[in-house]
């Protein structure tokens, strides 16, 4: 066998090992990339998790209430970010406060784009006690990026509505009064519409890895 033909040959068994090796690599990239992407969870998976998406977003309309910095607080409050919102009131012995502290711990955990663009806000069922200044001095001590929402009772009631979030006060009590309301959170998507709520009682790990999931789904 001449020394040309055995180069030819040598050289084309070096071809094909190159081959098969990026071959093989290719495929280990792969696999190594799906194993980093987040799982995302089943509409089901997520409902055993507490977390309910809507078929299709809703839109809620529009409204004209105000925040706890005396600002504006109107549809467009809600878009470019996803929002968490909780209905609750400042003189709520119990839920409200632990579902505050709550969802401080579950914005701590988030990173990178999750923590950039998620805002959560407490929508006062009471506004009758809850004015600017008492939201003021209530919502920033569980964390002074959330956001207090107040305004008058028949646009808190309207909004509420759209949200499938009812609340009632208490009868039969004086001015010490208690406000009946759900402890869900509702999320809505940065076109500012109605996508999910999730369902008290909230779990910490539950509510990250569905929330995460969801925005997965958003964003295929």
């Amino acid at each position: 066998m001449s020394d040309s033909k055995t180069a030819t040959q040598t050289r084309g068994i070096r071809l094909t090992i190159i081959g098969v090796l990026l071959f093989i690599l290719v495929i280990v990239a792969g696999f190594v990339n799906r194993i980093g992407q987040p799982r995302v969870m089943s509409a089901s998976e997520m409902q055993a998790n507490g977390a309910f998406l809507l078929q299709t977003p809703r839109d809620i309309g529009d409204f004209a209430l105000i925040d706890h910095r005396g600002q504006p607080f109107v549809p467009a409050s809600l878009e470019g970010q996803w929002s968490l919102l909780f209905f609750g009131f400042t003189y709520c012995p119990d839920i409200c406060p632990t579902t505050m502290a709550f969802l401080d711990q579950f914005v701590q955990q988030l990173e990178g784009t999750e923590a950039e663009d998620t805002q959560v806000i407490m929508v006062s069922v009471d506004p009758a006690r809850d004015t600017v200044a008492q939201l003021a001095s209530y919502v920033p001590f569980f964390n002074p990026e959330f956001i207090g929402v107040t305004g008058e009772f028949l646009d808190i009631h309207r909004f509420a509505t759209a949200l499938n979030t009812p609340f009632r006060k208490v009868p039969g009590q004086d001015e010490n009064y208690l406000v009946d309301h759900s402890a869900n959170v509702v999320l809505i998507n940065p076109r500012g519409d109605y996508h999910a709520f999730f369902k008290a009682p909230l779990d910490l790990a539950q509510m990250k890895v569905t929330y995460r999931s969801i925005r997965v789904l958003w964003d295929r």
